[in-house]
């Protein structure tokens, strides 16, 4: 139980550095430049210039509308860390705004600050997925809109930002709108890596001394199975027990920590798989 506690710790700070990297991001650079590629941030930008609010301000009241909406429609598979990104990220914005205002663009050079506002939050994005998190906003309708129709999640992340992307052209300047097209396709493709970084999976074949403590780890710290088969070390004509796994890259990550805790000496081969087929991972078409 002890180790619970540092490791829950460790992943909200993770988490939370995520979030500044992505505020920082779109405050810095989406904002001033009236990017509006899709995202809550994308809408406030939009809504910005009818509504007498900051776009701190207006993605804020956005962001909250949503979370109450994900709770009530997506009830527990929502997630608390999703919640706690949309809101955290939402504060930010707003402390920001109050310590550090801005009212122009921060070099002028828009391609430059559009490349800066696409990789922040893709960082930020890559990293809130290794904790198994969201960044809120449009994720949370996109959630919604997967859940009552066949469209996956980066499709429905595609429709929605496009409609905020075509009203962007109606209400800036066509450099802005264009501007904005490339962000979203730019988003679109990372999007995609991210869900084709999901679908990659790792084969761990093991020798350890400790096989019954990793198969236990195995079945019950990270609820996958293993296959064990005997063998002989050439050299030491020693009976070795040969474990098989196969399993997600997050669940990868924390299978190499405990097998470097309980058996530092273990034997480990690890490969990349891009498609697994059977119980527990892809189903055949």
């Amino acid at each position: 139980m002890k180790n619970l506690i540092p490791k829950r710790v460790m992943e909200y700070i993770i988490i939370t550095f995520a979030v500044v990297l992505m505020d920082v991001g779109i405050y810095v650079f989406k904002f001033p430049n009236n990017f509006s590629f899709g995202g809550v941030s994308g809408m406030a930008v939009v809504f910005s210039h009818f509504i007498p609010m900051t776009s701190a301000q207006i993605n804020l009241v956005i962001n909250l509308i949503l979370l109450v909406i994900g709770f009530i429609v997506l009830g527990r598979d929502f997630g608390v860390k999703t919640a706690y990104v949309t809101v955290v990220s939402s504060l930010l914005l707003n402390v920001f705004e109050k310590v550090f205002p801005m009212d122009r663009a921060l070099t002028g050079n828009i391609m430059l600050e559009l490349c800066f506002a696409i990789i922040l939050p893709a960082l930020a994005a890559a990293l809130l997925f290794f904790e198994n998190a969201s960044g809120g906003g449009t994720d949370i309708v996109a959630m919604i809109i997967k859940k009552y129709s066949t469209m996956n999640i980066s499709g429905a992340l595609f429709a929605v930002d496009c409609v905020i992307v075509v009203v962007s052209f109606m209400v800036f300047d066509l450099t802005t709108g264009l501007c904005s097209v490339l962000g979203l396709m730019a988003k679109t493709l990372l999007i995609d890596k991210s869900i084709e970084r999901m679908k990659l999976n790792k084969y761990f074949t093991i020798i350890s001394s400790k096989p019954d403590e990793i198969c236990e780890f195995i079945m019950n710290g990270l609820d996958r199975s293993a296959t064990v088969y005997h063998g002989e070390g050439v050299y030491s004509h020693k009976d070795k027990k040969i474990i098989l796994t196969v399993v997600d890259v997050r669940q990868a990550v924390l299978l190499q920590r405990f097998i470097d805790e309980v058996d530092p000496q273990a034997f480990l081969m690890v490969t990349k798989s891009s498609e697994v087929v059977g119980k527990g991972f892809m189903s055949y078409i």
